[in-house]
């Protein structure tokens, strides 16, 4: 009776260290499904957003995040200056990260054609 007794604690101590190797198993699953699925493609992302605000030149026409279009007449580290309307004395000092999308001049005469 003392071997069975041997036995099951033993089979017992495997059963507790699978069973916890499993739950490492499903953690790790679990936390690269959401990196691969959450993360990443905010970071990615984040990065077209860096890379089109850092591209933006003077004359390019630009929409905020707040839904202005405008005219970029000027830059400097951080902001830009921007021109809205028709009447050419609307010009607002704003800061890049405002910008959610950049029109380059030649591009919106060929997405015109």
């Amino acid at each position: 009776m003392g071997i069975l007794l041997a036995s099951d604690a033993e089979a017992a101590a495997a059963g507790q260290t699978a069973g916890s190797m499993i739950m490492i198993v499903a953690y790790v699953a679990i936390f690269a499904g959401l990196y691969f699925f959450l993360m990443r493609p905010q970071r990615k992302e984040q990065k077209r957003v860096a890379a089109m605000q850092a591209s933006v030149e003077a004359g390019d026409y630009i929409v905020t995040t707040s839904g202005f279009y405008g005219s970029v007449i000027g830059i400097e580290d951080d902001t830009v200056v921007v021109e809205f309307g028709n009447n050419k004395n609307c010009r607002i000092v704003m800061e890049k990260s405002a910008i959610s999308r950049v029109e380059k001049p030649g591009e919106a005469a060929k997405a015109s054609k």
